[in-house]
Parts: C-alpha cells; sequence; structure tokens
C-alpha cells in the first residue's frame, strides 16, 4: 500500500496517489507527437515518389522519341505515364494541366531532351524545408526533372519519313 497522508474516507486507498489514470494522460501527450512524427516522415517520401514517377516517365518519353516523329505525342505519352501520380496536395497539385512538359530533338532527330515540371504542397514544417532547398511559387514548391540521350545512332542515316518510305 503507498504511503500517503491523504485517504479518502471511503475506500481505503490515497486518491492522490492513485496510478489508473496515467495511461490516459500519456497518451494524450505522446499519440500527437507520434502523429506528428509520422507526418514528418511520410512526406519525403510522397515527393521522392513523385520525383521517381518523373524521371521514369521523362526516360521512357525519350525512348518514344527514338520512334515518334511528332513532339505532340510524345507529350501525350508522358502526360499519360504522369497520372500514376495522385492527385494530392502531398503529391502533386494542379492536375493534369499542371504538368509543363517540354520536349525537343537536335542534331537532325539524334539527341532529344525531355523535362518535366510539376508542383507539391508539402505539409507546413516541411515545406519551409523544401522551399529553402528549392524553388517555391504560388502553387507550391517546384518540382523539375530533365533527362537528356542520343536516342538514334550517328550510323541510322535517314529520318522518320525516310524510313517510312523504305519500309512501304
Amino acid at each position: 500500500m503507498a504511503s500517503c497522508r491523504i485517504w479518502d474516507r471511503s475506500s481505503p486507498t490515497c486518491w492522490l496517489c492513485d496510478e489508473h489514470g496515467q495511461a490516459t494522460v500519456e497518451a494524450a501527450v505522446l499519440l500527437p507527437t507520434l502523429l506528428a512524427l509520422l507526418a514528418l516522415l511520410t512526406q519525403p517520401v510522397c515527393v521522392a515518389y513523385t520525383r521517381m514517377v518523373m524521371a521514369h516517365a521523362a526516360c521512357e518519353t525519350l525512348r518514344v522519341m527514338a520512334t515518334a516523329h511528332d513532339e505532340r505525342d510524345a507529350r501525350a505519352y508522358a502526360l499519360r505515364r504522369l497520372r500514376a501520380v495522385p492527385e494530392a496536395s502531398l503529391f502533386h497539385v494542379g492536375g493534369e494541366h499542371d504538368w509543363d512538359i517540354g520536349v525537343s530533338s537536335s542534331d537532325e532527330g539524334r539527341t532529344a531532351t525531355v523535362s518535366i515540371r510539376g508542383h507539391v504542397r508539402p505539409l507546413p514544417f516541411f515545406g519551409a524545408l523544401a522551399s529553402a532547398m528549392g524553388e517555391r511559387d504560388g502553387q507550391g514548391v517546384v518540382l523539375r526533372v530533365e533527362a537528356r540521350s542520343a536516342v538514334r545512332p550517328s550510323w541510322v542515316g535517314g529520318d522518320y519519313e525516310d524510313w517510312q518510305e523504305m519500309w512501304n
């Protein structure tokens, strides 16, 4: 029995030394702390997922540039690949119209560049860190990915139309 000087007359135990509500108080302090920590750990994962999908979409669009003769087709392909990013502010903001996809080829179609730009609106604490590390505008933190590669070797002659005529 606990040694205490204040006793409840109706029970033989001390009401100040009673520990029955201790777990509730600890949970009230610990639960918000754990949820905030979980949110802080989830945000970088969401941004990393978005950047990963953007990078893969850019690289796959480069492969399309090797065979596509129209840059609009390549942009449409990149938009289809970017649909893997959920339309939640932690992942991406602005919908399909927010994606800025730049597709260009040079050296008579031998090299191509694909750049993808989008926005993410992170949680307040992580947003301060992300904006300190990168670019930020009115829609949120700007994510950019660029891929550049040779899409046709130098020994391949002609262009897309020449190859179509040869095989028809």
